[in-house]
């Protein structure tokens, strides 16, 4: 039997329900505020009811979108067969009903999630939102300028958004003048009762990461709003029916960006400011479809800033409307676990010194938003334990990392701070395996990645060994994971596996295995700029592209296993050529590898290997 999932109860007490008045001389955005938390709220006249409008429309779109899988419900048409006289009898009719019924009430309790959170800070009005499948984050800032006699009590709370509060604001006429009025004590045409609301531990694990994830160093590019424009028709007239569907980035220091969509190798070349960063690099993303939320922001948009993390991270477009700005967050991560599983591991802050998460948040408390330099310069702490502590006080939902202005700022997401350590898994496998790598808690195993296959055009074969002291046996877990990050194939000897496989979710030894092979990986990247580092790697696979003139993309594979160097070069759509060196010793191979890598990067070509994780 599954056990219940882990909730969060929250008491919301509305006094009357959010509306929008609409006149013949005026209309008012009417926004009711949840009141436990005193009083807060703002009000004024907009200065420019179209931005109002379609930012605020937008933000509700993302809110109640759900891009999850959804079954076609054959009722109806098992009623025709039946009328028809076809085998369709009325016990499958019935049966179809109840299974739908059933399915209905347990999508509902999944359903459950927090409202909007509204925060009235000095400079700005923000209002965050996460969609009900977990895959966007976005908030929506408005400047004080934006309204005329502003009046407004600081703090952060709920904000109630029944279901036709989006269809009554994208009926708002902007030759009329329109006003907000969001605050607490509302006129009430009835009385509400304190509503309960059991948010499930998972949906708020995923909308705090996102704020942790907003405080990692980013490779960082600017594009025009013409560029959005056109990735967004080219993916409006062009629907993918395989794999990959991916949307690459190609960065290099003095050049503009470009932009590719997979799997048709369209390259749209940026027309913003080049790219500022020192280093090349090529960063692969997924969620594209996910943009089409911006579309309605187009008329308004003056540029548009990326937050590229890294691969299983999410990826923040910050959108410059004037006195406005929309931040969307696109998560990386998938409903099987993995990418999650992955992606949260790397946002946990490690070693945070006693005292100082505190401190910093005093003082944005005090002081208002700060960049992480001016906190940093007076925290008395290196910059890594400052950096650790605001991931950490994000993840508890105390403040945020707002990108469009590169500050941080107190935002209360709770009455109470939420407990990090109850949000640090997501199930008990993930606990289980992290207990398996060491991360505390009895139960402690060893876990070896054995072997990392780069199989090309397919994906990545992962191989371990995973020693289960609390078992008393060792398992090999294996799988590949394809070029979108998902499972083609997975092996594991555990009862979890024997019994059912992926249906429901991986198992520990395979969440360990994986979670191995992302820390392992991370390990070189930094181990291998260093000689000392250099010697420890035995077995690994590069990928080097270089975009020439004619448009055509070259792309190099160079492999080092043991005493064998093997390359794979050609056009990234079209044959390829195959090269393999056998050397007497692992240390002549590996010298004879990493030449080849610093001869490639001479030529031009860019490091692209996390792309093709």
């Amino acid at each position: 039997m599954t056990p219940a999932t882990p909730r969060h109860p929250v008491e919301l007490r509305y006094a009357t329900t959010s509306d929008v008045d609409t006149r013949p001389e005026a209309s008012r955005v009417l926004l009711a505020l949840e009141g436990s938390r005193g009083t807060v709220g703002v009000r004024g006249k907009v200065r420019e009811p179209a931005l109002f409008r379609d930012a605020l429309a937008a933000t509700l779109g993302i809110l109640a979108s759900d891009l999850r899988y959804r079954g076609r419900d054959r009722t109806a048409y098992l009623a025709y067969l039946m009328k028809q006289g076809k085998r369709a009898t009325a016990q499958i009719w019935e049966a179809q009903k109840a299974f739908l019924d059933a399915s209905l009430q347990t999508e509902e309790q999944k359903d459950t999630v927090l409202d909007p959170v509204l925060t009235v800070d000095p400079d700005q009005v923000s209002l965050e939102v996460f969609s009900r499948d977990e895959s966007a984050y976005a908030r929506l800032a408005f400047d004080s300028a934006l309204f005329e006699g502003r009046e407004a009590a600081h703090g952060s709370t709920f904000l109630d958004v029944p279901k036709d509060l989006m269809a009554k604001v994208d009926r708002l006429r902007t030759y009329v003048p329109l006003s907000l009025e969001a605050h607490v004590a509302l006129p009430a045409q009835e009385a509400r009762a304190p509503r309960n609301v059991e948010v499930p531990h998972a949906w708020l694990r995923g909308f705090l990461q996102v704020q942790s994830a907003a405080t990692l160093p980013a490779s960082t590019c600017t594009l025009a709003p013409i560029d959005l424009y056109n990735l967004l028709f080219a993916l409006r007239t062009r629907k993918a029916k395989t794999a990959p569907r991916a949307l690459r980035f190609e960065l290099i220091p003095g050049a503009a960006p470009r932009l590719i969509i997979e799997p048709w190798e369209l390259v749209l070349e940026c027309h913003a400011s080049v790219y500022t960063g020192t280093v090349p690099a090529v960063v692969r993303t997924f969620g594209r479809q996910r943009l089409a939320a911006l579309a309605r922001l187009l008329p308004h948009a003056q540029n548009i800033r990326v937050r590229l993390l890294g691969p299983g991270l999410p990826v923040f477009w910050a959108v410059d409307l004037g006195q406005a700005t929309l931040t969307l967050a696109l998560t990386g991560w998938t409903e099987s676990g993995w990418s999650s599983a992955a992606a949260f591991d790397a946002l946990m802050p490690r070693a945070v010194p006693d005292g100082l998460p505190e401190r910093l948040r005093q003082r944005l408390r005090t002081e208002g938003p700060l960049s992480f330099e001016t906190l940093a310069a007076q925290a008395g702490a290196p910059k890594d334990a400052v950096r650790a502590a605001l991931q950490l006080e994000c993840l508890r939902g105390r403040i945020l990392y707002d990108i469009a202005q590169e500050t941080y700022r107190p935002r209360e997401l709770m009455p109470t701070p939420v407990d990090e350590a109850t949000l640090r898994y997501g199930n008990e496998r993930e606990a289980r395996a992290h207990r398996l790598l060491g991360d505390g808690g009895p139960g402690a195993g060893e876990v070896k990645v054995t072997k990392v296959h780069e199989v090309v055009g397919e994906g990545t074969r992962i191989q371990g060994e995973v020693v289960d002291r609390e078992a008393v046996r060792s398992f090999f877990p294996s799988f590949t994971l394809d070029l979108e990050g998902r499972v083609k194939e997975a092996s594991c000897g555990c009862p979890h596996f024997r019994r059912s496989g992926l249906r429901e979710g991986p198992c520990e030894h395979m969440l360990a295995l994986r979670l191995a092979q992302t820390r392992q990986r991370a390990e070189q990247e930094a181990l291998r700029q260093t000689p000392e580092g250099r010697q420890r790697i035995t077995a690994e696979t590069r990928a080097y592209v270089r975009r020439e003139p004619s448009g055509q993309e070259q792309v190099y594979r160079v492999s080092l296993d043991g005493k064998v160097v093997a390359v794979e070069w050609g056009p990234r759509q079209g044959a390829s050529r195959q090269q393999k060196l056998w050397f007497d010793t692992d240390a002549e191979a590996r010298t004879a590898y990493f030449s080849r890598l610093e001869a490639l990067a001479a030529e031009g070509y860019i490091d692209a290997a996390a792309s093709m994780m």
